[in-house]
């Protein structure tokens, strides 16, 4: 009987040490944010599926939609490394990029449709080493003249990012899927 109390409570201090022994580390303290600042900024996406140098490479499909007469048939999985510019020219001055990927999301042309995650990072002036991070539904087709993504995040002057941008299609060419894209972002960040 004497042994087994003394296994018994061994066992019960056992628990106890590694109990105390597996929490993990936690440390809460309250958060000093800067005061938050409104940073409003204007580029140019130029998306470019055809050529010798696409920007936007489709890199899956469905196989029901694969032989779809259009260049972004739905179901199409793309990856891109986008260049952001000043002016919507194709030799304005670069001040970015955004990689990311985009999906079809739309079966009738007509309304087509995309879900885009991208990281749009400027590399040079006032924002060089800075991103802001969208995650969004894009209707490309609405007739209204600007569609609104979501700003979900950024890094460097933007961590803690938020806000939307508005995109208007400044040249789309159907026929290939090239476009040219228009973000007015407004970025709210600490």
């Amino acid at each position: 009987m004497k042994s087994t109390l003394i296994t018994f409570f061994t066992l019960c201090l056992s628990v106890a040490v590694m109990a105390r022994h597996e929490s993990y580390y936690g440390n809460t303290k309250p958060a000093k944010l800067n005061e938050e600042k409104v940073t409003r900024v204007r580029f140019y996406l130029h998306d470019t599926l055809s050529g010798q140098n696409p920007t936007a490479v489709r890199i899956a499909h469905a196989n029901l939609t694969g032989g779809s007469a259009s260049p972004v048939g739905f179901g199409s999985l793309f990856v891109i490394d986008d260049p952001l510019t000043v002016g919507p020219e194709k030799h304005s001055k670069e001040i970015g990029n955004g990689q990311g990927m985009y999906v079809s999301g739309c079966k009738d042309l007509s309304k087509f449709t995309i879900v885009m995650y991208a990281d749009l990072a400027f590399t040079t002036g006032k924002f060089n080493g800075s991103s802001i991070s969208i995650f969004s539904r894009n209707p490309v087709a609405e007739e209204v003249g600007e569609r609104e993504i979501a700003i979900v995040g950024g890094r460097g002057k933007f961590r803690m990012a938020r806000g939307f941008v508005k995109v208007k299609t400044h040249k789309i060419d159907m026929k290939t899927g090239d476009a040219v894209l228009r973000y007015d972002a407004t970025v709210y960040h600490y």
